[in-house]
């Protein structure tokens, strides 16, 4: 192991690696993933110490909890083409006809999905007391969903050209960061938070659509209902798997929210969105091999797993150490970050260390390794049982230990899976090709 990192760290390695073409291409991709994942995280970072201080507590938690609940939402809509259309457009990439088809299909599905999703929306709001009380802001939030229409992210990592989404990405935060500066300014603005959002994302949306259309010369044709149902039915295990997923990570704070109280949330989620930020660093590399590995996969099984052992080193290492700064130094990234009226944020956060790691790892054992290889009924039913567990000991641990006992379900919760996949890997005689 020890010979293999100083191998990666060496400078004749990576002059070797960027001499390859795909190499290449696919370290271009990793870079412009790494800045987009950046702009994803560190710049609502920079308007998180503004937004906790400005909203207070409470409205911050309103925020999350709707995010959180909206977060369902989007999985419908994303539907499993998230995973399905790289992976499909990587393969037929110099087909036009092919992918036109791929992009079609999908956008006309995510545009049926999300009025499904809306009118669900309408009737939870209407009938449900606790979400009545905010209804229009709500309604408002719904331009998640809408994000997760119009912005093709999947398509751009499929024929791996990210350099594209990134610089739009970039505008579409930048915007949204400035927007927030402008007009959020007391607990009321709360209600401008999905506008301001709104703003760069439908800029972005038009402009990504503009350079499909124009540069990518992708036509775009009303597919037939029979090619629909064929798209959402190869879809539909990686769909369960996002669900499974979502109710062990996006249903914490929505949980947290109907057991507990918005004030309780801020809390929670003030951490939580500092983890996700460290978190989202493993998202650049991840989106950037997937194709890689799914392309290696359908060559060879050992020429996938050799990367993907790589790819398990290189994060355990760099995820564990990160891990240990945040343990740390949690007091003070806190303090500077929150502010003071955040401090029972501090014991979240310190929970929360081990994540990064746990995830990391999980990431290469999980979606670069069984959905890579066709095993998605079983890449779903790893988090199906790990949703489960997690739910199930979200509810009692918080009610007993409220948001701290939340930490702990969802810490819990990740190392589960990763036994899981531990034991996929073990049973299929794969779990060898990591070591």
């Amino acid at each position: 192991m020890l010979d293999e990192i100083q191998n990666f760290l060496s400078l004749e390695y990576w002059q070797n690696f960027l001499k390859s073409p795909t190499k290449k291409r696919l370290a271009e991709n990793f870079f412009s993933l790494s800045i987009l994942q950046g702009l994803n995280y560190i710049l609502p970072l920079i308007t998180l110490p503004y937004l906790v201080r400005v909203l207070g507590v409470e409205k911050f938690g309103l925020i999350a909890f709707a995010q959180a609940f909206l977060g369902y939402f989007v999985i419908i809509v994303t539907y499993g083409f998230d995973l399905l259309a790289p992976r499909e457009i990587s393969i037929f990439k110099e087909n036009k006809k092919k992918v036109s088809e791929i992009f079609s299909v999908v956008i006309i599905s995510k545009i049926i999905l999300a009025i499904a999703s809306f009118f669900l929306l309408l009737a939870i709001v209407f009938l449900v007391p606790k979400f009545k009380l905010f209804l229009f802001f709500y309604l408002l939030m719904f331009e998640i969903v809408i994000w997760s229409v119009i912005f093709p992210v999947w398509f751009f990592q499929g024929i791996e050209k990210m350099k594209f989404i990134t610089i739009i990405a970039f505008l579409s935060k930048f915007i949204t960061v400035i927007f927030i500066f402008i007009l959020i300014k007391k607990p009321s603005d709360y209600i401008l938070y999905p506008v301001v959002d709104f703003i760069g994302n439908i800029i972005a949306g038009i402009w990504a659509g503009k350079i499909i259309f124009k540069d990518f010369k992708i036509i775009f044709s009303v597919p037939s209902w029979k090619t629909i149902k064929q798209y959402l039915k190869d879809g539909f295990f990686i769909f369960t798997a996002n669900i499974s997923i979502s109710l062990y990570n996006n249903s914490n704070t929505f949980i947290l929210g109907l057991l507990t109280n918005n004030t309780l949330v801020g809390y929670y989620a003030a951490a939580e969105k500092i983890i996700n930020a460290i978190k989202g660093l493993i998202s650049p590399v991840s989106t950037a091999i997937y194709p890689y590995i799914s392309k290696a996969m359908h060559e060879s099984k050992e020429k996938g797993f050799a990367i993907a052992k790589k790819v398990l080193l290189i994060n355990s290492i760099f995820f564990g150490i990160i891990g240990i700064i945040i343990f740390l130094l949690a007091p003070l990234i806190v303090k500077i970050v929150l502010g003071p009226k955040y401090l029972s944020s501090i014991i979240i956060l310190r929970i929360f260390s081990l994540i990064p790691f746990i995830v990391a790892i999980n990431n290469v054992l999980g979606l670069q390794t069984i959905p890579t290889q066709g095993y998605f009924s079983e890449f779903s039913k790893i988090f199906l049982k790990g949703s489960i567990v997690g739910i199930v000991l979200s509810i009692f641990l918080t009610i007993l230990f409220k948001h701290i006992g939340m930490a702990f379900a969802w810490v819990i919760a990740e190392i589960f899976v990763v036994i899981l996949m531990i034991h996929f890997h073990k049973k299929k005689n794969t779990l060898l090709l990591f070591f």
